[in-house]
């Protein structure tokens, strides 16, 4: 029985990412403001929509549970791949692409607060909040804690939020931060490499149709930058984004530092 429930959850899993690619990319447009939707998250609502009506149930979610730690695997492998072959083009980027990736440590200091002083959350905001929450950070975070734990729940809780609202969110932000006039475009393609492609595409578009006479350079900062996460960025969480994260979760909720286990 328990081989049967196995094949019932990869059976679903399939049928839903044949729906979903079928679907396909689709992109719309509000005069210089743009998105794109991409198959990721039709799956994730249609495995909502089943759930509401009972089509999936506690016992399957459970049973489908430790696939995503194996899936994890083939991530840190394709992610780890991914630095090597790069370093030379971390090295020739110069220093404002390489000294973003400490743009990312804002989610911290802004997230964690509101986390935990405002929705009284536990370890959960932790792994939610060390990062922008996207495949690299699933691969740290099944790792150092399991995804199971509190910490892996906040990351995947996160993730499916970003990749639910996460494409809207930054094809508006980026149309409206264009139009201020505030940050140069190729800032604003900088800015759009967060380690993620639908969001990635999703900030280019309003940013290139306003400037398509740069629309080459702009894209090609937007796609070093989008290395340059994908590398530096899996050692910025390490080293620095979740120490800083747990000290600060110690800080707000008033905890000690955990003594060092006897050798």
């Amino acid at each position: 029985m328990k081989y049967l429930k196995d094949w019932k959850v990869h059976a679903l899993c399939f049928v839903m990412v044949i729906v979903s690619e079928l679907i396909g990319k689709h992109s719309f447009s509000f005069g210089p403001v743009g998105f794109t939707l991409f198959p990721m998250l039709y799956a994730l609502i249609i495995g909502i929509i089943l759930a509401q009506f009972k089509l999936i149930d506690r016992e399957m979610m459970t049973t489908a549970s430790p696939y995503i730690t194996i899936s994890v695997m083939y991530l840190t492998a394709k992610m780890a791949s991914s630095i090597g072959p790069n370093l030379e083009a971390v090295l020739n980027a110069g220093p404002a692409l390489i000294l973003q990736e400490f743009g990312n440590l804002g989610t911290i200091f802004l997230a964690l607060p509101i986390a935990v002083c405002v929705f009284k959350m536990g370890r959960a905001a932790v792994g939610a909040s060390f990062s922008t929450s996207r495949e690299g950070s699933i691969a740290i975070v099944g790792n150092l804690y399991g995804l199971d734990s509190p910490e892996g729940q906040g990351v995947m809780g996160a993730y499916i939020t970003g990749t639910l609202l996460g494409t809207i969110f930054n094809g508006l932000m980026a149309g409206v931060l264009d139009k201020t006039g505030l940050f140069h475009p190729y800032a604003l393609g900088m800015a759009a490499g967060t380690g993620s492609a639908s969001m990635m595409s999703a900030a280019l578009a309003p940013v290139v149709a306003a400037h398509p006479e740069m629309a080459g350079q702009i894209e090609a900062y937007a796609a070093t930058s989008q290395v340059l996460t994908s590398v530096d960025g899996m050692y910025m969480s390490l080293f620095v984004a979740i120490p800083v994260t747990n000290w600060l979760y110690r800080v707000l909720k008033h905890e000690k530092k955990p003594a060092k286990a006897a050798k």
